[in-house]
């Protein structure tokens, strides 16, 4: 009588949880930078906002508002990510917005990591904006690809 083997034997078994654990292992850390670089994204969306508001403002008078209220800004908008947002027209447009540094890894608490849009005007009554992160704050990784360089 043949001894007939249905199923799988302990040793493929083996094989197939180990190729899974080795996927799993590269997957995961892949995966919780991509999340983290999602969430990084809604800074910039929220900095839009107010960057319209200004460049619209700036436009239509000539001159840059004097602070957030006069510029119709929300300072406290209600995020997920973005605790904050400030406005400096000291010298030239500056918008900052605060990310709650519990989105980073490694971003202690107490720490506050800011995106930061600073402006050009321009004569022609338009701003250039050019992003770039808080030194020593967000690493490169995490950051949209317009803010890295």
């Amino acid at each position: 009588m043949q001894n007939v083997q249905k199923g799988f034997t302990l040793i493929e078994l083996m094989i197939v949880i180990a190729i899974v654990g080795i996927l799993a292992a590269i997957a995961l850390p892949a995966y919780q930078d991509y999340t983290v670089r999602a969430k990084m994204s809604e800074p910039l969306a929220t900095l839009a906002e107010a960057k319209t508001t200004i460049a619209e403002y700036y436009s239509a008078n000539g001159y840059l508002p004097l602070n957030a209220s006069v510029a119709g800004i929300n300072s406290n908008p209600d995020k997920e990510i973005v605790a904050s947002i400030l406005y400096d027209s000291t010298s030239g447009p500056l918008l900052t917005a605060r990310v709650t540094s519990a989105t980073i890894p490694g971003g202690g608490s107490g720490t506050a990591l800011e995106f930061l849009l600073s402006g050009t005007t321009r004569s022609d009554r338009s701003i250039d904006w050019k992003c770039k992160p808080q030194t020593g704050g967000i690493l490169p990784k995490y950051l949209p690809a317009n803010c890295r360089g």
